[in-house]
């Protein structure tokens, strides 16, 4: 179990952060192949317990009533989960969240202050720009997760999504919301055995890794 982060290392943007990288193998399929099969999967949980409310609101990509749920746990500065991303969501997007078959959540799972104040302004920010912001955070990385001082591109990109100086820095000193997403994160950890990332739940079976449009479109099909 990582250690609780703490205000006060939130604030401490300045310091160099070791970006945590989930080892997650990924399966290469032929292109020749007709019909990938799916990954093989981690393990089963609760659906009903998964989906009870936690300390954070659930934010929906999707339709409410979609028969496919997708739960992401995610850290804002695993490499893993910036690819998944910028290459697998997309698709999956456009052919199943936009067509009602399938909804995503995505949940906190910060290894990192970074990644927890990375999650806290994407919290901040209106409901509407909750998802864009999440796309632009792990679009530019790289820019803000390893660089020597995280402050300056992490409110550049935020103020893409209407912040302030001034609420840019009461997000990041807001205790309560930083005490939410890390109980979002042990709960994951304690409940659902979440300890990598990122980690789907798809209708509330396990699926550790960076799942390729194959292997996560080969899941949803099987539940359709």
């Amino acid at each position: 179990m990582t250690e609780l982060l703490t205000r006060r290392k939130i604030l401490t943007l300045a310091a160099v952060s070791t970006v945590a990288i989930a080892t997650a193998g990924s399966q290469a399929w032929s292109q020749d192949a007709a019909k990938p099969a799916a990954p093989q999967p981690a393990g089963k949980v609760d659906e009903a317990k998964l989906m009870a409310a936690g300390s954070l609101k659930d934010m929906v990509m999707g339709k409410p009533e979609a028969p496919v749920t997708i739960v992401e746990y995610a850290s804002m500065t695993c490499p893993h989960c910036a690819h998944f991303s910028s290459t697998t969501l997309p698709t999956i997007k456009e052919k199943y969240i936009d067509t009602g078959k399938a909804k995503l959540i995505l949940r906190e799972f910060p290894f990192d202050p970074r990644a927890a104040a990375a999650f806290m302004l994407a919290r901040c920010a209106p409901e509407e720009r909750y998802y864009p912001m999440v796309e632009v955070l792990f679009k530019q990385q790289e820019q803000w997760a390893g660089a020597a001082n995280a402050e300056e591109p992490l409110l550049q990109i935020s103020k893409l999504a209407g912040f302030t100086q001034e609420s840019f820095k009461a997000c990041l000193t807001n205790q309560k919301l930083l005490d939410d997403v890390n109980a979002v994160r042990e709960r994951g950890a304690s409940e659902f055995g979440v300890n990598a990332t990122p980690t789907f739940f798809i209708n509330g079976t396990k699926y550790s890794g960076a799942l390729s449009v194959d292997e996560m479109s080969a899941v949803i099909d099987g539940l359709l």
